[in-house]
């Protein structure tokens, strides 16, 4: 698919999802990182809200944008 441009448009995104738990005293809360299927590079999660967030905005960004601009290699 393209857009206007001409240009290739990113409709297909493939993460590892990772989730845990931390916390026992005051209340347990999710972590979560996703990585990308297709170049490696992983984003760091404090909690469900914030992942979603970044799935929500990766899923309604312009066309033309680089995928994947979120997330940070390594880690």
């Amino acid at each position: 698919m393209t857009s206007n441009g001409g240009e290739p448009r990113e409709t297909y995104h493939s993460y590892l999802l990772r989730l845990w738990q931390v916390g026992e005293r005051l209340g347990v809360q999710w972590r979560a990182s996703l990585q990308s299927v297709r170049t490696g590079q992983r984003a760091m999660f404090s909690g469900l809200e914030e992942l979603f967030e970044y799935l929500r905005a990766e899923t309604s960004a312009e066309a033309g944008r680089e995928p994947d601009k979120g997330l940070k290699a390594g880690s």
